[in-house]
């Protein structure tokens, strides 16, 4: 009895086959949408249970969604972003500038965009940093954003080295020639004066050759390149020290011993030549070339005088 009821358990797991003819009628659904189906057949039966106010915090979202999209597509998302995070505590009310002596403040919050409401959170600072980098004076700056209400702008600027005249216009460059800006006042009028034609690239180079002689560098008010080769020196008395091309250490040593010996530098001259290093030249002054010659006039007559009493 027993081992009977147990073999008819066993059967009645077994599925039923089908009949030829219920298979050919039979319809199953791709397995894709099996789990789709039975999810609306519990939807539908009532299996599922849907929390309180879905169908109301859903419809909010749709318009939300809608909404965001318009104005994306409108391009007033970011006017929106703005103020919104503004109305929420995030509007601009500090700015910090720092490392700044030749950038004026105003110009690196007009480059920010701040109109009083502008908003931190849509502030791009990668954006402020390029514009403000463009100024002539700044060599890097780095724009930090300080929640919630303050932007910091640290500056790094250029450093002067010299004026360069060229034509009629003057500027200001670093010690690698490279220009800053434009010569606007007297502020920079003790920078040393470079004139001509590659005279800014190669100021650094002949300024490291007056190292060894400050008393003749103390003395130089300009530095005039002669055809892309040698220098001129232009001194604050007027007198025009001609250097060569090579050899510039020599010519000084030779200038700075007449001038300790002679007081050359400090007479009545227009130039002195150094280019040839076995000989100097002095060039005099219109008067001074006057009074020489009406010396050895006198001198002469003198002579001719004193020939005829004999």
């Amino acid at each position: 009895m027993f081992a009977l009821t147990v073999k008819n358990m066993r059967r009645s797991r077994h599925r039923v086959p089908l009949a030829i003819d219920d298979v050919e009628d039979a319809f199953v659904l791709p397995r894709p949408l099996r789990r789709a189906v039975r999810f609306l057949v519990s939807l539908g039966s009532g299996r599922i249970n849907i929390p309180a106010h879905t169908g109301t915090v859903s419809t909010v979202l749709l318009f939300a969604v809608t909404g965001l999209y318009g104005m994306s597509v409108g391009g007033h998302g970011q006017a929106v972003a703005e103020a919104t995070t503004s109305a929420a505590g995030f509007a601009i009310e500090d700015v910090k500038v720092s490392g700044n002596d030749e950038t004026s403040e105003i110009e690196i919050l007009q480059l920010l965009g701040l109109d009083g409401t502008t908003s931190l959170v849509a502030l791009n600072a990668d954006a402020a940093r390029q514009k403000i980098a463009n100024l002539p004076w700044v060599q890097n700056v780095e724009v930090r954003k300080v929640y919630p209400k303050t932007v910091e702008v640290k500056l790094k600027e250029r450093k002067a080295y010299a004026i360069w005249q060229h034509g009629a216009e003057l500027s200001l460059i670093q010690k690698d020639g490279s220009v800053i800006a434009p010569l606007r006042d007297n502020k920079f009028a003790k920078l040393p004066l470079f004139v001509g034609r590659d005279a800014e690239t190669s100021a650094a180079s002949v300024e490291e050759a007056f190292a060894k002689w400050p008393d003749i560098h103390a003395q130089v008010k300009a530095f005039v390149r002669v055809a892309g080769r040698r220098w001129d020196l232009y001194l604050d008395n007027g007198v025009i020290v001609r250097l060569p091309e090579d050899n510039i250490d020599g010519a000084l040593a030779r200038l700075t011993k007449l001038d300790k010996d002679q007081s050359l530098l400090q007479r009545d001259i227009a130039a002195v030549d150094l280019r040839l290093a076995d000989r100097t030249a002095i060039e005099l002054t219109p008067d001074a070339t006057l009074r020489r010659q009406a010396a050895v006039d006198a001198r002469n007559k003198a002579l001719k005088k004193a020939g005829q009493d004999t």
